[in-house]
């Protein structure tokens, strides 16, 4: 298995909808596998294929967090086909935004369609956190990060910290 680098925002390629994947293929399995070391190895507990510049729909997740046996999502063209009306606030953050937080609110409860590594179509019940990180790793698919569902001034706010924090890093030699 393989760590990949993580694409930090400000960059486009976070902003692009990224393609279904009509094959489950050795290739696509080991990208997903090298995402889960990856996502382990940041820490986080989701990761899209967009962040580490593959645009296909693949995200991974695990909201064990280190405190349970580890959980882990393998999930091929998810979907959400279904989310409840009463909505949860969470403090998000991302691992393509480091450092930056803030709450954003999404259904508490949905229903997601994907398929797994053998190409299974499957279809679970999500809630809570579980729910949260499902939602804002397919977000990823779409081209769209957490800061997209807050103000304008705070979002202002997380991206100009961020085009200073990757400018300052590209003058250190």
């Amino acid at each position: 298995m393989a760590i990949l680098p993580i694409i930090v925002a400000p960059d486009p390629r976070l902003k692009v909808k990224s393609t279904p994947i009509d094959v489950v293929s050795e290739d696509i399995i080991r990208l997903m596998d090298d995402m889960l070391d990856t996502m382990y190895a940041a820490p986080g507990i989701g990761l899209a294929a967009p962040q580490v510049g593959v645009q296909k729909r693949a995200i991974v997740l695990d909201v064990s967090m280190g405190e349970e046996p580890p959980n882990p999502f393998q999930m091929i063209n998810p979907e959400v086909v279904w989310t409840s009306d009463r909505l949860f606030s969470y403090e998000e953050g991302c691992l393509s935004l480091p450092e930056q937080f803030a709450d954003v609110e999404r259904p508490d409860k949905a229903k997601i369609r994907y398929k797994d590594k053998s190409g299974q179509e499957t279809l679970i019940d999500v809630e809570g956190l579980l729910s949260v990180c499902v939602q804002h790793e397919i977000d990823h698919l779409d081209g769209v990060l957490f800061v997209d569902h807050i103000s304008k001034i705070k979002k202002n706010v997380i991206m100009r910290k961020l085009k200073k924090s990757k400018k300052s890093s590209q003058n250190v030699v």
